[in-house]
């Protein structure tokens, strides 16, 4: 199943200096270029924040593990650009690039925004002349494409009296397929939630739980007891609900990992491709408009990100 997301402008580059170097004392056979990108927002220190390495070669988990603790954000990623074989085929002008995800303390399979935040760095950072880029991926090939934003195409935005360049990226996930959760531990994972009154509760492929509230202001409002969560099953836990009418969005989301030293994600694309899937069931359709909460930090404002996904043929999910 196949999940699309986009996202127009929704990216502060905090750190504006691709060139910028990292060197963590003597684990470092080189310094090596990073970059921050605040993905889902257009405001700095707002959105989610991921660190974007660029590698000159492959390294160990240790030592990624350990750049990945010094960021201390929710995502950081590694980029190594693939040639020779690996880049086949040969007549394709496409980029290839090998990414990983790490939180604080693990790999990771799947990350939606540092796959963003990858995606726009290469693009902007003149790596890459294309508008499409392979990923080489633990999930499989992924692939991040550049679409103009028909609004400044159509009608240039200046700022500072100078054109803005804005567009699109298209990230084109595998979805993640739910199962049913029939456990003991369903009051105990009522119970992490402050006793929510859950209304559906699924399980993924990823070990992650679907919590379904009856609305999206129960979502909002939801106050977890994150050191239950950590004794829970599984990975994280994903919280859901349906939009209120009027409000214009299909389904609210937070996503909960303290076991991946992720208390709360301020925005898991990952997690998408989960509730594309959920929430097409029972919606019947295909294209959302989605809002991540950010509450243990923010107070919701119109500043939370917002998804635009699209959900094609059960196998992929683009975002």
């Amino acid at each position: 199943q196949s999940t699309t997301i986009k996202q127009s402008k929704l990216f502060n580059r905090r750190l504006h200096d691709p060139t910028q170097s990292l060197s963590l004392s003597q684990m470092a056979k080189k310094p090596v270029k990073y970059i921050v990108v605040d993905a889902f927002t257009d405001t700095a220190y707002k959105g989610n924040p991921a660190a974007v390495c660029l590698l000159e070669e492959e390294r160990d988990e240790e030592w990624l593990l350990a750049v990945a603790a010094e960021f201390n954000v929710s995502q950081t990623c590694f980029l190594t650009r693939i040639t020779g074989p690996e880049s086949l085929p040969h007549d394709s002008p496409t980029p290839r690039f090998r990414l990983r995800w790490f939180t604080p303390v693990v790999e990771v399979k799947l990350c939606g925004h540092a796959t963003i935040a990858a995606a726009h760095f290469l693009f902007t950072s003149g790596l890459v002349n294309t508008d499409l880029i392979e990923f080489l991926t633990l999930s499989g090939i992924l692939t991040a494409k550049r679409v103009a934003d028909p609004k400044i195409a159509d009608d240039a935005c200046f700022e500072n009296g100078e054109v803005q360049d804005g567009f699109f990226i298209e990230l084109d996930f595998p979805t993640v397929p739910l199962h049913e959760y029939n456990s003991a531990d369903v009051s105990a994972i009522s119970d992490s939630l402050s006793g929510a009154s859950a209304i559906d509760m699924m399980k993924t492929s990823f070990d992650d739980i679907l919590v379904v509230l009856p609305t999206g202001k129960a979502v909002v409002e939801l106050e977890p007891k994150l050191d239950k969560i950590q004794q829970c099953p599984g990975r994280g836990i994903i919280v859901t609900g349906v939009g209120p009418p009027g409000s214009g969005f299909d389904f609210y989301s937070r996503f909960f990992c303290p076991k991946f030293g992720i208390k709360e994600d301020p925005v898991c694309g990952s997690a998408h491709c989960a509730l594309a899937l959920y929430w097409s069931k029972k919606l019947g359709k295909c294209d959302f408009v989605a809002f991540a909460v950010i509450s243990l930090s923010l107070p919701p404002s119109p500043l939370n990100p917002i998804f635009i996904a699209s959900f094609s043929e059960d196998t992929r999910f683009i975002l």
